[in-house]
Order: C-alpha cells, then sequence, then structure tokens
C-alpha cells in the first residue's frame, strides 16, 4: 500500500523571502512604527519568532525589506538598461530615465517600495540614512556624472545638482501623483506602453536645461 509523499517543509530562504514581501505590504499598509511583528507572523503564517531568527529586530528587518526591493528593482531595470558600449551621455542620460520610470511604474518592482519611500518622505525613519548611503547615492552619483558630462567642463556643482535633481522629480512625479492625473487627465496616465516616449521627453526636456546658457556666464 502507497503511502502519500508528505511536504516538505518551507526552507530557510523561503520563510526569509515569504517575511520580506509580507513586511512590505505591512510597513506600506500602516507604516513602520503601527507595524507589530505578530501580526508580520501571522500573515505570513510563520513562527512568532520568526523575525528574530531571520533578521534579529523589527529596525533591521525594515532596512533589508526596502534593500530587498530596490534590489529586485535595480537587478531588473539597472540604470545603463539597453545601452550600447561606448554610448554618447544623452543615450545614457535616456537609458537612465527609462529604467527609473520602469522601477517605478513597473509590475515587475514590488509595488509596495514607492509607498514605503513615500512614508519615508514624510516621517523619515533611522533607515533612512541607510537607504540614501546604499542605493540612492549610488544611482544618483552616476546619474550627476552623466549631467556633468552634458553641461560641460564650467559647469557648476550648483548648476549640475539642480539639473540632477530635476531629473529625478520628473521621474517621481509619474509616480506620485499617478492616481492624481488617472482621474484628472486620464488621457496622459503614464502606461508601460508609452514609457518609452515618456523617457524621451524627459529627456530633451533635461537637456534643454542642462544645457540652457546660466545668467551672468556663469556656468
Amino acid at each position: 500500500m502507497s503511502h502519500p509523499t508528505p511536504t516538505p517543509a518551507p526552507s530557510d530562504a523561503d520563510t526569509r523571502t515569504r517575511l520580506l514581501e509580507v513586511a512590505g505590504e505591512l510597513f506600506a499598509e500602516q507604516g513602520y512604527r503601527a507595524a507589530t511583528v505578530r501580526e508580520l507572523c501571522t500573515r505570513a503564517g510563520a513562527n512568532g519568532a520568526a523575525v528574530h531568527y531571520h533578521f534579529g529586530d523589527k529596525a533591521t528587518l525594515y532596512r533589508a525589506v526596502v534593500e530587498h526591493a530596490f534590489r529586485v528593482a535595480v537587478t531588473r531595470f539597472p540604470p545603463d538598461l539597453g545601452v550600447r558600449p561606448g554610448a554618447s551621455a544623452e543615450e545614457r542620460l535616456e537609458a537612465f530615465v527609462r529604467s527609473f520610470l520602469l522601477r517605478l511604474l513597473s509590475d515587475g518592482v514590488p509595488a509596495w517600495l514607492g509607498k514605503i519611500m513615500a512614508r519615508e518622505m514624510i516621517e523619515p525613519t533611522d533607515a533612512l540614512e541607510h537607504i540614501i548611503g546604499n542605493t540612492a547615492r549610488p544611482l544618483f552619483e552616476r546619474l550627476t556624472g552623466i549631467v556633468r558630462e552634458l553641461a560641460g567642463p564650467d559647469a557648476s556643482v550648483e548648476h549640475v545638482m539642480r539639473c540632477s535633481q530635476s531629473v529625478v522629480g520628473q521621474c517621481l512625479f509619474y509616480r506620485h501623483c499617478r492616481e492624481m492625473i488617472r482621474r484628472g487627465w486620464p488621457e496622459s496616465e503614464p502606461t508601460i506602453e508609452g514609457l518609452d516616449e515618456l523617457a524621451r521627453h524627459i529627456t530633451r526636456f533635461s537637456l534643454a536645461g542642462i544645457r540652457a546658457p546660466r545668467a551672468g556666464g556663469r556656468a
């Protein structure tokens, strides 16, 4: 008489990944301070000691959640996405913008990442410095390098910084104001199908500002 094969228990790696994904949803929904480890373990179907075993504490889990989401996003849509070897600065800027928009708008990126980062902007936690140092700063330095090349050798640090921040701001607008655009101007709602054209628009608009003459000849 044959016996049914027992279902294998989830591995430590499976449990850790499940905790990260469920924690991302919970932190996005309730915020870091309101979310509890007990509710997380219940939702994830994990032992009550699982968070301590895999992460140590709630703060470390939170940092791991954001790092996990950024890692997924940047691995799938790297900032040099589709750029050929020896590409011009203009092409590299458009690739940076396109990949940034894909990370912001694609279904292939954890949907809760944007909500968590929006909460961090309003009510920052101790994790924000960690996020900046390990993820945001390296990407922004890549962008400022492209902008500096486009602006020319006489461009000031201030000009390069403000132009770079303007590029980021344009991309973030389509993520953070997506619901407003959908309800108020649905014909211009950003879509994955129209993303290439949106990336070209942001690139053209940004290039005009980067290369615009600066007052008094000050670069």
